[in-house]
């Protein structure tokens, strides 16, 4: 009894629910969880939290220059989306933007998954499941912390107008990228909200996703890699630390940014030939969008979804992977 116990119970019982709120979202099945019913759903959730909400539908996308999202959407009939949902507190000791890979079903586009690898990919929203489970979290404990959650929101399918291997699309921020791989679609949607969520001016920038099968290769399937600015990234293994979770401090070592030069752009979406370092390439890829802002990366392909059989407290399907350390990081900078 008394004012701690009921404060530790009403921190859980909110953690449970967005976890369960995380993990029956990347359960959707892909056919009911388009970009636009996401998007939807995602709004009506921060409409009745009292959150600011706004959705940028393909069109808007289009208009504002948003070529990574629109690029990765044109070979699907569901049109991508950009959700903004924001906890906006009166008094607020910081500002955190939530940046989540959001895409609803990736067969890999004309660059082709095998079949074996696709049952699972409709689980490649996860970082946008758990951004906006994170963001109406942290209103319902009224952290003293501004978060605005960035869900980037994309179908990649090999339809006719999809995009080829060899095109050059132009980012928000006006970065120039050949398109190497179509199956490197994450990076190329997280890269244009990232670029977005910087112009705000936010204190640091987190972006989750479900990011790289060299993820599972480097760390296996129960831990999660960090990237990023050392500080932010430091800060974020220890959330995680004390919320219970695995993830791994991982480097970004100079001499591999090499693999992203291109002849005819800025950048490679990704290597060519080469799948050495895969997660830590991805990572700088993600670090060009950045500026000089404090930034952190997590790489939860594997955490994030159990295809094998339950173990602890985690069932088969969706986890809720990353956002026990996320709430517990903002509740840090919140001083709760």
């Amino acid at each position: 009894d008394g004012a701690l116990a009921a404060a530790v119970t009403a921190r859980a019982a909110t953690l449970a629910d967005a976890v369960h709120l995380i993990r029956d979202l990347v359960d959707e099945p892909p056919n009911r969880l388009t970009p636009a019913v996401f998007a939807a759903r995602a709004k009506a959730l921060a409409d009745a939290a009292g959150l600011e909400a706004e959705v940028l539908d393909e069109a808007a996308l289009e208009e504002g220059g948003f070529g990574g999202i629109v690029g990765v959407g044109r070979g699907s009939a569901h049109p991508p989306r950009l959700v903004r949902a924001t906890w906006a507190p009166r008094r607020a000791r910081s500002r955190v933007a939530l940046v989540g890979k959001g895409i609803t079903f990736d067969s890999g586009g004309l660059s082709l998954k095998p079949p074996a690898s696709m049952p699972e990919m409709k689980s490649d929203m996860a970082g946008a499941a758990t951004v906006l489970g994170v963001v109406l979290a942290a209103a319902r404990q009224e952290l003293a912390v501004r978060v605005d959650a960035w869900l980037a929101l994309a179908e990649n399918m090999p339809g006719g107008g999809a995009q080829r291997p060899s095109d050059i699309i132009t980012m928000y921020d006006g970065t120039t990228v050949e398109i190497t791989n179509t199956d490197a679609e994450g990076r190329l949607v997280l890269a244009d909200a990232l670029a977005r969520a910087v112009q705000d001016g936010p204190d640091a920038v987190i972006d989750v996703a479900t990011l790289t099968g060299a993820q599972i290769v480097a760390l296996g399937e129960r831990v999660g890699g960090v990237m990023g600015t050392p500080a932010l990234r430091r800060e974020v293994v220890e959330a995680a630390a004390r919320a219970g979770e695995a993830l791994w401090p991982m480097p970004l070592p100079a001499h591999l940014r090499a693999k992203l030069d291109s002849p005819f752009a800025r950048l490679r979406n990704a290597a060519v030939g080469d799948r050495a370092g895969g997660m830590l390439v991805a990572g700088l890829f993600l670090r060009e969008f950045m500026g000089r802002t404090p930034w952190a990366h997590l790489d939860v392909a594997g955490p994030a979804y159990n295809g094998k059989a339950p173990w602890g407290a985690t069932p088969a399907g969706g986890t809720g992977a990353g956002a026990a350390a996320l709430l517990e990081l903002l509740r840090a900078r919140a001083g709760a």
